[in-house]
């Protein structure tokens, strides 16, 4: 359903939700004949961790708490055939998720980097590699800014230090030339981020939803 709602993509949670890697495959599966690209979020920038999501046929990878280069690099590596990275060969269902057989998505992947991923960091420049995109061919990258992760500061109210923090990285972004992106909850949050030039926007979750919409049903029940 949420495949089909006209979203752009699909973050698939791996790192905070309940999903194994057979739960990931279904989900993927359930993107198809749908425009939503799935994007699997990893639990933690591990090569083996990558691998098997790939197989899946997913389109990104989404890495969580990428604060370094070298974490960034890694990252790159974890999506790459050898010798510009580390990941295994075997048969699997990408391939045919990308409409190709084996030896072709071999070969993209080698020659037009066919597997793009996700790199949240803090609005540094780009990394060699570090081109995350939303869907197949499109040869885009973001730098997604989400102020509740700073350091100690998960799940407190803005202050006027991270502010100027968020906007530090804002600009940094921009200058890249790297699209940028952040979460956008509401519709007023959405309007400020757009025209602060935002081009990608996370506008919900999952269990956000369903509680808002279960709570809205119940109270509508009883007259409240």
């Amino acid at each position: 359903m949420l495949a089909a709602s006209g979203v752009d993509c699909l973050i698939i949670d791996m790192e905070h939700g309940p999903i194994d890697i057979a739960t990931v495959h279904a989900m993927v599966a359930a993107t198809r004949g749908t425009e939503a690209t799935p994007i699997v979020r990893v639990p933690w920038t591990e090569h083996w961790l990558v691998k098997p999501v790939l197989d899946t046929g997913a389109m990104g990878i989404n890495f969580p708490m990428i604060s370094s280069v070298e974490l960034a690099r890694a990252g790159a590596a974890a999506l790459r055939y050898p010798p510009d990275g580390v990941r295994g060969v075997a048969p699997s269902y990408a391939p045919v998720r990308w409409g190709l057989g084996m030896a072709d998505y071999l070969k993209a992947g080698e020659q037009r980097d066919a597997e793009r991923h996700h790199h949240r960091g803090r609005g540094g420049g780009a990394q060699p590699g570090c081109d995350p995109g939303g869907a197949g061919d499109r040869r885009r990258g973001d730098r997604l800014v989400r102020p509740v992760d700073e350091p100690g500061r998960a799940g407190a109210a803005r202050s006027s230090e991270l502010t100027a923090l968020v906007g530090e990285a804002e600009v940094k972004v921009k200058r890249a030339g790297i699209p940028l992106a952040g979460v956008a909850l509401t519709a007023e949050a959405a309007r400020a981020k757009r025209t602060a030039g935002y081009q990608m926007l996370l506008v919900g979750f999952d269990v956000q939803m369903v509680e808002a919409a279960a709570r809205g049903a119940v109270a509508a029940a009883r007259g409240s």
